[in-house]
């Protein structure tokens, strides 16, 4: 889920126990040769790798990451996926991308509307009158969910309540908990709705793509995690990425420590977590290369058409963010538009970019969440690992040349400002602004 959208910054901040971890050397996988002409875009490898060890000797537990441009690719991993044993990170570690999901869940939507089975605008309340009955089952759409407009509250705080009692509780509470998707609807109908059907900017809300959920299961009559495997993940040729059908991960995968600004020490490994919390809105795991596959399958046509691409591309603001219909877009100044998503659930997070033509990606993921600390009105303050995240990304992304690389034009404080509000990790949704960080306790 975007936690950034809800409790504060997704890429928390601890100080490491031991000089061991600070110290871990990257381990970069070695480079696919180029499928063909290499040109002055081609890839930094020494940078990267230079860039991806910063993230970790700003703080970071683990981070491992895959880069692309055009034929040409790079995976490296710096740090630690297990604190206690000493485990380094490696690259093609599963994980969990978080709602990241959400781009999965909209292309099987999408794909009903290319049959005809479902309506972009018709109101939900045509295909699913029991779970959103009356007025707002006649003014929330489709692409209302999708796009983040229909002012839904979310039901994470629903969910683990300790957080609206100051407490932290629930999180371990909670770990075995199944929870049914139509139960995290009722919660997010309950919460406060954000805004009037339809208004812009719109509000963030997991419980959107939940509902996606159901409504892929009404239409398909199949259930939607299957049938998103066999339609949009084995379609894109995805051999590592599923949706967990169990608390645990199959596969090499590191730790996932979740710091709750602190208020968890020593951070707390989530690793082993019932999902079903998450659903069609974030329960995925995947790998960096997986993903990279996957944006650029999607933005090749691959997987929708064209006309349902143009409408996953129109964006609209919501949040802070150009949100699309599971996609959103991140402008860098000097170097481009680039399309994805991030995603952050307890302990772990995913972040995946690509240009438009799939050409230049960067995928990464990391094992320590929410490590900032808290000013004294109990807000999440910026740490050194988000200028060194902002450093990686602008390097994978803005080849040497185009006056974006770190060092050039983005590295003014309003271009890095622009960039990091749509990091995970540096932005506030208006339930942070309603929780107060510096009552919670452990």
């Amino acid at each position: 889920m975007r936690i950034a959208r809800l409790l504060g910054t997704v890429l928390g901040t601890t100080l490491l126990a031991t000089t061991a971890v600070l110290t871990a050397p990257a381990h970069a996988g070695p480079a696919a040769p180029p499928a063909g002409p290499v040109d002055r875009t081609s890839l930094d490898r020494a940078a990267l790798r230079d860039s991806l060890d910063a993230i970790h000797e700003a703080g970071m537990y683990g981070v491992f990451s895959s880069v692309r441009d055009g034929g040409e690719r790079w995976t490296g991993a710096s740090g630690l996926a297990d604190v206690a044993t000493g485990r380094p990170v490696a690259p093609g570690m599963r994980h969990r991308v978080g709602s990241i999901s959400k781009t999965f869940t909209s292309v099987a939507l999408l794909q009903q509307v290319e049959r005809g089975r479902i309506r972009l605008d018709a109101p939900i309340g045509d295909y699913l009158p029991d779970l959103i009955p009356g007025e707002r089952g006649r003014q929330i759409t489709v692409r209302m969910l999708l796009n983040h407009t229909s002012h839904i509250g979310d039901y994470v705080v629903g969910a683990f309540p300790s957080l609206a009692e100051g407490s932290t509780a629930s999180l371990d509470e909670e770990r075995f908990r199944s929870i049914r998707p139509g139960e995290l609807v009722r919660l997010g109908l309950a919460a406060p709705a954000t805004g009037r059907p339809g208004e812009l900017p719109g509000s963030y809300s997991n419980t959107n793509y939940v509902i996606a959920g159901l409504l892929l299961e009404k239409v398909t009559g199949q259930n939607a995690e299957k049938h998103i495997t066999r339609n949009v993940i084995d379609r894109a040729g995805l051999r590592h990425t599923s949706f967990p059908r169990t608390p645990y991960i199959k596969g090499p995968h590191p730790r996932m420590y979740e710091s709750f600004y602190g208020l968890i020490d020593p951070p707390r490994d989530y690793s082993v977590y019932d999902m079903s919390w998450a659903y069609t809105a974030g329960a995925v795991v995947s790998t960096t290369d997986d993903l990279n596959r996957f944006y650029r399958a999607l933005l090749g046509g691959k997987l929708v058409g064209k006309a349902s691409l143009d409408e996953m591309t129109r964006t609209v603001p919501v949040s802070g963010l150009d949100y699309g219909l599971g996609i959103y877009s991140l402008e860098l100044p000097g170097c481009g538009r680039f399309w994805g998503h991030d995603g952050a659930v307890f302990g772990a997070g995913m972040t995946a970019l690509s240009s438009r033509d799939g050409k230049r990606q960067v995928a990464f993921a990391q094992n320590l969440m929410k490590y900032q600390s808290l000013d004294d009105d109990g807000f999440p303050q910026p740490h050194a690992i988000d200028d060194a995240l902002y450093t990686y990304v602008v390097r994978a992304l803005c080849p040497a040349d185009s006056g974006s690389a770190p060092g050039a034009g983005l590295a003014s404080p309003d271009a890095r400002d622009g960039l990091n509000k749509r990091l995970p990790g540096i932005d506030h949704s208006q339930l942070t602004k309603g929780l107060r960080f510096d009552q919670l306790s452990n």
